[in-house]
Parts: structure tokens; C-alpha cells; sequence
């Protein structure tokens, strides 16, 4: 092994397959959005050379900036109640389940092979308010708090909310099995030494599982945030960006800019900026890992 890891061309071929595939999916692309984002209109048609005009226009379009307020919001909800509750699960499977613990596990992750547009058709019914009251709204009556039967996703202040819980219920389960393995590599001995010296549940998790977890965390982290930044099929399958523009994130405004309205240039510079927010959160939560 240390023969072959010491030779450069045996490096060169094992990395390069990965390489080209990689220039080939996500920086040719970059490149190629770079540069249509210099345009406007439409290749073909009005398709003109605009310079830096469009990144320009991005600090004056009061859309956009919905968007994207909307978006960071989402993160906020998502991103902790995905990695949050994803931990709790992970320590559920590990220390709390004695019997059923492979059917428990296969339960909590099955949501996330779930098709996108059926999770969203499930979810429109459980929030549905017209002409009968879904899931939730019946649950509510039934307790007799007629206050909270409302339209979950038919009015702007409860819309994003429930769009993020119905994330966090699709996403907790994957984010539960990469902390759970996170949890296995932590040896028994430690875990038995801690309870030896006295050291309660909620010390143990303070003082050691969590430190040992960081690394998985700040993974977990990084997957969370590149996913909620992006945020598309959810949103369209269960709102499609309503009501009004309560649910529209900067990959939808986006989408609307370069296919529904034409101006593809412009819709590549958004594009851009989707990019670059990706980078630089990936970056801040990065920074967190002392190790690096």
C-alpha cells in the first residue's frame, strides 16, 4: 500500500476518472452559467452581451431579496430540526431501544426514499383545511382547540413553517443513520468507564459523546445547509412557491426568471449568487472544526 501510494502516476490514475467527472458536472457548468450571466435574454434569441449589468440589477430587485430572506429562513428551521433531531434519533437507536431496534431504524429512514411530489401530496392533505379538515386540523378540532384549525399552507405566516417541518420529517431519518454510525465508532469502553464514574446521561453526552461526534456534526452540518439552500422540489410539490410568494426560495425565482420568463442571462446570475451562498455557508460551518 505504501508503495503504491508513494507512486505519483498510480495517484494521478486513481484520482483523475473522479476529476474529470468532477470539471465535467460541477465546474464546467460554473464556468458556463459565468458566463451566460453576462447576457441577457434568451440564446437565439434577443441574446445580447450585457457585462456586469445583471449582478448590477440584483441589488435593486426587491424579489430577489424576498427570495432570499425567505430562503435563509428556511435554513434556520430546517438545518437545526434536521441535524437536532436527526442526534436525538441516533441516540434513541443507540441507548434508549432494547427490542425492534433494525425495525425502528428502517421506519425512520424510509421517508427519506420517499418520492418528493408523493411526500408533497401527503402533506397537502394532513395541512388541508377545504372542503374537510386534514389530519392536523381534525387532531386539533378533536382536542377542542378550534383556535389552531387554520390553513397551514394556504396563508403566508404559517406556509414556510409547515414547507420545513414536512423537510425535517423527510430528511431526520438519513441524518439519524450518519450520527448513529457516528455513535458505533465511539467504543463501549468509554461509554462503560463514563457510567463507572458516576457520569449521567446528559454529562455523558456533554462531556464526551458530543465532542467525539463533532466531525459527524459539522458533516451532518454541511450536508443540511447545501441541501436547504437549494431548496426547489419540496416547495414546488407542496406550495408551489404560494401563497403569494411566502414559499419562493432564490432556486424557484430563479427557475421563474431564466425558463418562465425568458431571460436566461439573468436567471444564470441568481444562479450564481446560489452558488457562491453555498460556498461561503460551507465555509462559515467549516470553521467550527477546530481540527482542520
Amino acid at each position: 500500500m505504501k508503495k503504491v501510494l508513494g507512486n505519483k502516476k498510480a495517484l494521478m490514475l486513481f484520482i483523475l476518472p473522479g476529476l474529470i467527472l468532477y470539471v465535467g458536472i460541477v465546474i464546467v457548468p460554473v464556468i458556463w452559467s459565468f458566463g451566460y450571466s453576462l447576457y441577457t435574454g434568451t440564446p437565439g434569441l434577443d441574446w445580447e452581451f450585457s457585462g456586469i449589468r445583471n449582478y448590477q440589477r440584483l441589488f435593486q430587485d426587491s424579489r430577489l431579496q424576498a427570495a432570499l430572506i425567505v430562503n435563509l429562513k428556511y435554513i434556520l428551521y430546517t438545518m437545526l430540526g434536521q441535524v437536532v433531531l436527526g442526534l436525538c434519533l441516533a441516540l434513541l437507536f443507540r441507548f434508549g431501544l432494547k427490542r425492534f431496534k433494525s425495525a425502528v431504524r428502517t421506519i425512520a429512514f424510509f421517508p427519506v426514499i420517499l418520492p418528493t411530489v408523493a411526500v408533497g401530496q401527503l402533506f397537502a392533505k394532513i395541512y388541508e383545511i377545504q372542503p374537510n379538515y386534514g389530519l392536523l386540523n381534525s387532531l386539533l378540532d378533536g382536542l377542542g382547540i378550534q383556535e389552531l384549525v387554520q390553513p397551514w399552507i394556504g396563508q403566508a405566516s404559517t406556509a414556510l413553517p409547515a414547507l420545513s417541518f414536512m423537510d425535517i420529517w423527510v430528511s431526520m431519518g438519513f441524518y439519524a443513520v450518519i450520527f448513529f454510525g457516528g455513535l458505533l465508532d465511539i467504543s463501549d469502553d468509554i461509554v462503560e468507564a463514563a457510567k463507572i464514574d458516576g457520569c449521567g446521561f446528559w454529562r455523558m453526552f456533554r462531556s464526551i459523546l458530543f465532542p467525539l461526534l463533532r466531525p459527524v456534526t459539522i458533516t451532518c452540518l454541511v450536508f443540511s445547509f447545501a441541501g436547504t439552500v437549494k431548496m426547489f422540489e419540496s416547495a414546488m410539490a407542496l406550495t408551489g412557491g404560494g401563497p403569494g410568494n411566502a414559499t419562493t426560495s432564490l432556486s424557484m425565482y430563479m427557475y421563474n426568471v431564466a425558463f418562465s420568463y425568458g431571460n436566461v442571462g439573468y436567471g444564470s446570475a441568481i444562479a450564481i449568487v446560489i452558488f457562491v451562498i453555498c460556498i461561503i455557508g460551507t465555509r462559515l460551518i467549516r470553521a467550527f472544526d477546530k481540527e482542520e
